[in-house]
């Protein structure tokens, strides 16, 4: 079975300042270690900061969104090109804020999963079902809908059983809520997905595509969530946001 490194990701959102974004970057970096990936995804306008705060560093940093469009008329959009010239190396393509906010369809997210692929870039890409999908039995489907699309796209990416796609499963109803699905939950849901991966794409690419669980995680049960077989890190979102959290899911990760 192939070895799946863990992976910790900081999705600040639309949060962040120049002073605030050294600070936080400055109170994590003494937990990195070699033992654990870190990235943090930044809004737009910090891409060039975090470039010169995170130089020499083992911390690889990304943006929130991406286009599909490689250039054009399409106005606040950002390319994968112009991600690439600030040393971008990861895109969030499809968090549930995008899907719904911004009406974004998994057949969208697909095809921005493509550009970062294309263009060399690690694309994570967020699953999850809302609260009433989950009551009412729909999270195999509704996970599958959000998924196949991407899997389709992708699928040309994959060599000798591996691709660099990242999946994210955050539970539309434990975002920022304070709720967490629970250890055992999460796990069903992680290990479904790569049931699926494989049956679609091989065992091989469903054992070396890591899948990270997103949210309401903190440092209090980053461990038991991480412990588990399927769930390879995390995508963090609030407690991204101070060092002493980030650091200490960062510590969780290492086991």
């Amino acid at each position: 079975m192939t070895t799946r490194k863990k992976l910790v990701a900081g999705n600040w959102k639309m949060n962040g300042g120049l002073a605030a974004n050294a600070e936080l970057v400055r109170g994590f970096l003494p937990a990195v270690t070699a033992d654990v990936e870190v990235s943090v995804f930044a809004p737009f306008p910090y891409l060039a900061q975090l470039q010169g705060l995170l130089e020499g560093t083992a911390v690889a940093f990304g943006s929130q969104d991406v286009s599909a469009k490689a250039s054009g008329a399409y106005t606040g959009e950002v390319s994968v090109s112009m991600l690439k010239e600030f040393g971008v190396r990861q895109v969030i393509v499809g968090h549930s804020e995008r899907r719904s906010y911004h009406a974004e369809s998994s057949e969208t997210v697909a095809l921005k999963a493509v550009a970062a692929l294309e263009a060399g870039l690690v694309p994570l890409v967020c699953v999850g079902e809302t609260l009433a999908e989950r009551e009412a039995g729909q999270v195999e489907s509704v996970i599958a809908s959000q998924l196949d699309p991407v899997i389709a796209q992708c699928a040309r990416f994959v060599q000798n059983g591996q691709w660099p796609l990242v999946i994210a499963y955050e539970p539309v109803w434990a975002i920022g809520t304070g709720v967490t699905a629970s250890p055992e939950q999460a796990q069903e849901v992680h290990a479904m997905i790569r049931a699926r991966l494989q049956a679609m794409l091989g065992e091989s690419l469903a054992q070396s595509t890591r899948i990270l669980y997103g949210g309401s995680v903190k440092p209090g049960n980053a461990q038991e969530l991480f412990s588990k077989q399927d769930i390879d890190g995390g995508l963090i979102g609030g407690a991204a946001l101070s060092s002493d959290d980030f650091s200490g899911i960062i510590r969780a990760a290492k086991g």
